[in-house]
């Protein structure tokens, strides 16, 4: 996984982990600031027909959310909740591509820092909040954000870049850190209703529409319930942009849809996720799972469940999910189908209130990964140890 594409991961998980809750809390005149974020690092060892390009890997990297820290604040002014955020976020890999390999090359390694999350919010509990700048996108946020694998590795270690994937192409879509004008309904008894006007994406791929003439849109419903022990979620939400037509491209319209679930009793908690569209991905390898990335039309499904438990009196959380995601070009003259599939287990240990071990293993297969034509399988099995710290 190259730089860029680690940093993009990078912002997909910060926003629970830093909004959520207020690490550090400042008073600063009428205003209450917060500082907040994480640390971590693994220990990952990658073998079979390697999807990170070599048979056998090694590596000390971050995992699918890489060290951060956010800055926030909020006050109250003329009747108005008024905030901000800004997330700054690094990873631990010292390694970067040269020459078609990839090289340990210390202080000039595969390691800078970027912001994904840089934005406000005005709004009342009478009415709801506008918010305004760069964040997590709406379609597919939940998904994401109900992974296992947040606290640790998933698909795609030992790639170079700042994070691994997680899920992202093995079970749902990347929501992608984007500029976006959001509006969020007043919470109705747990339900609540979003929507987004966002910056287009650009067809990425060469050749491609790269105009950014058409905005792109974004919308989702949110249920949450509690009776007794169980507490839960339902959600569905929905994504569309057009794009024109490129050089070598022609137009089409990107669309999807996404339902899915969680609920929870008493340390157990279950999560089942489905997502299908056209023209979401339509791409190949290790980059499926990024909207628009290949730049054709295509049919994209996939989805994930999982299964975690908190060991009474312990506090040990001990997961397993599987996922696949699938993606057909329908402009190609013989494409075949793409398909990603993981299997993960994990136990996910609190050291203290703020450090977590983690140990987990992952098995993901891949077939059609190195053209639209091709059939070939690829197969990547790792093992990952190591610890994050909440702050």
């Amino acid at each position: 996984m190259n730089k860029k594409l680690g940093l993009a991961v990078a912002g997909a998980l910060l926003a629970a982990s830093t909004t959520a809750s207020a690490g550090i809390t400042v008073p600063a005149g009428d205003w209450t600031l917060d500082f907040g974020g994480n640390v971590n690092a693994f220990y990952t060892h990658t073998s079979g027909s390697s999807l990170a390009g070599a048979p056998n890997k090694n590596t000390v990297q971050t995992g699918l959310l890489p060290s951060a820290i956010g800055v926030g604040g909020k006050t109250r002014q003329n009747d108005l909740d008024v905030a901000f955020q800004f997330t700054f976020f690094v990873g631990s890999d010292s390694s970067t591509i040269l020459g078609g390999a990839d090289n340990n090359l210390g202080a000039g390694g595969n390691n800078s820092l970027n912001i994904r999350q840089a934005f406000m919010t005005v709004g009342d509990a009478s009415w709801g909040s506008i918010k305004l700048g760069r964040d997590l996108g709406v379609f597919g946020s939940d998904a994401i954000l109900s992974d296992m694998t947040l606290l640790g590795v998933g698909t795609a270690a030992g790639s170079n870049g700042s994070s691994t994937l997680g899920r992202i192409g093995s079970g749902y879509q990347y929501a992608d850190w984007i500029g976006q004008i959001q509006y969020s309904t007043p919470n109705w008894n747990g339900f609540q209703l979003t929507g987004s006007l966002n910056q287009p994406w650009a067809n990425k791929t060469t050749g491609g529409d790269t105009t950014n003439s058409n905005i792109g849109w974004q919308g989702k419903a949110t249920y949450d319930f509690a009776a007794n022990d169980v507490t839960g979620r339902v959600w569905v939400s929905g994504i569309y942009q057009k794009h024109d037509a490129g050089t070598g491209t022609v137009a089409y319209d990107s669309k999807g849809w996404d339902i899915g679930g969680k609920v929870a009793y008493q340390g157990a908690q279950l999560v089942g996720y489905y997502y299908d569209g056209q023209g979401l991905s339509g791409a190949r390898g290790a980059l499926n799972g990024l909207l628009f990335l290949q730049g054709n039309e295509s049919n994209d499904s996939g989805g994930y469940v999982q299964a975690t438990f908190a060991i009474p009196g312990v506090g040990t959380k001990l997961g397993a999910s599987w996922g696949e995601s699938l993606s057909t070009p329908t402009g190609v003259v013989g494409a075949t189908e793409y398909k990603s599939e993981a299997w993960i287990v994990g136990a996910y240990h609190p050291l203290t209130k703020s450090v977590n071990l983690v140990a987990e293993y992952t098995n993901t297969d891949r077939t059609g990964a190195a053209s639209n034509t091709s059939t070939a399988k690829t197969t990547a099995n790792t093992v990952s140890l190591g610890a994050i710290m909440f702050f």
